[in-house]
């Protein structure tokens, strides 16, 4: 799979398929097991990933049989396909490539396709009660956007992968409209100037209800502790109260239970997460403008003697946009992410040095943290962060 098909997480824009046609034909080739279930659709630049684990997480309190697809992964292919929790079996995924290796052969689907197939099936095949669908990238040419979900979720509205989706925010906000369905309800993350217009003319032209989820004046306690995730408990809370109004049985019980168990319950890992203590490690997954701005002001709050920050990136980054972000009283590690995409830490260095960033650069971000942990005192802080791969990396260690 991993070599013979382009993944967006190693190569970037070239393994982007700019229409619906491959993902169709597969569907239909292997019985369009998607229609057999229920689904929840969840797209946005940021928070998608958290929201759709707190979906999952309430509904298996709830009692349902859930399918959870996301992407990309950190550490093991099979965390992007689960079902309450447990990841597909290794068996499963030999057996989907064995079954039909021929057709995904012959029609050059790309990986993200082939693996959207086989979550389908595999949900299918298990009999989910419903599925939560992340989007991979956009929405209206994703491979996910096949479905008709009960429901819609668009968490936010950033600039990211403006190569593909477009370089404004009523852009990039027009393709996530895409997942908007004819006559389904939609659930809208954040009031933004710029893009709840272009939802609310997509959603009246498919009258689809829309609702605001900022709107709602409710705070939840979470076991995902970034300060972001404030606004992802709430989207999800939004959301659920929708599926209470489509039939869905979810006490107010199930709401707190699964907001306060999703690490337990989906095994979601890399958000603000503590790696390590005296020194204190944390990682988070936040990549872009949006989601670092959020991230580094919560890295203020903290209380440490020396803060270190093991950085890297990928290659297609807007390093103007987001160095200006990071402080520039810490001691920096910048690293490559060990794929095709990794930006050069040399280069990065380079970059940061404009912006009064210092540190030394690392051939790898294994080297990266082993120097930041020797010269780290039990009262300071290691941050790691810049790119989900670097966090994949840690992890593995």
């Amino acid at each position: 799979m991993f070599q013979q098909l382009p993944m967006y997480q190693r190569v970037g824009a070239d393994a982007f398929k700019k229409d619906l046609f491959n993902i169709i034909n597969l569907s239909e080739f292997l019985g369009n097991p998607h229609r057999t279930f229920k689904t929840v659709h969840v797209a946005g630049t940021n928070g998608k990933g958290s929201t759709s684990h707190m979906l999952a997480s309430i509904l298996q309190e709830s009692g349902y049989k859930v399918g959870l697809y996301t992407s990309p992964h950190l550490i093991d292919f099979r965390e992007r396909i689960k079902i309450n929790g447990l990841e597909i079996p290794e068996n499963e995924v030999i057996s989907f490539i064995d079954s039909n290796k021929n057709y995904l052969e012959q029609h050059n689907l790309s990986f993200f396709e082939m693996t959207v197939g086989m979550a389908f099936s595999y949900f299918s095949k298990e009999k989910v009660d419903v599925a939560i669908i992340e989007v991979g990238l956009g929405g209206r040419l994703d491979s996910t956007n096949i479905i008709n979900p009960v429901l819609s979720v668009i968490t936010n509205i950033g600039l990211d992968h403006t190569n593909i989706l477009g370089n404004t925010l009523e852009e990039i906000a027009l393709e996530k409209a895409g997942i908007i369905k004819p006559n389904t309800p939609v659930v809208i993350g954040e009031f933004q100037d710029e893009t709840f217009p272009v939802f609310e003319r997509v959603a009246k032209n498919k009258s689809a209800k829309i609702l605001l989820a900022s709107s709602q004046n409710v705070v939840f306690a979470s076991d995902l502790k970034g300060d972001y995730q404030e606004r992802n408990s709430i989207t999800a809370y939004s959301a659920v109260k929708e599926l209470q109004l489509l039939g869905f049985n979810i006490s107010s019980e199930n709401i707190t239970d699964g907001l306060l168990s999703v690490v337990k319950n989906t095994g979601l890992q890399g958000r603000w997460q503590q790696l390590h203590d005296k020194p204190k490690v944390i990682c988070d997954t936040a990549h872009n403008k949006e989601g670092l701005k959020y991230v580094i002001a919560q890295l203020k709050k903290e209380t440490y003697k020396r803060l270190h920050i093991v950085l890297g990136f990928v290659s297609d980054k807007k390093l103007e946009d987001v160095l200006p972000l990071f402080p520039k009283d810490a001691n920096y590690h910048f690293c490559k992410p060990d794929i095709p995409r990794g930006l050069d830490e040399k280069v990065l260095l380079k970059a940061a040095l404009q912006f009064h960033l210092k540190g030394s650069a690392y051939k790898s971000v294994q080297e990266a943290y082993e120097v930041a942990l020797r010269y780290a005192k039990e009262d300071d802080l290691i941050f790691i962060g810049g790119s989900t791969f670097v966090v994949a990396e840690i992890l593995t260690l």
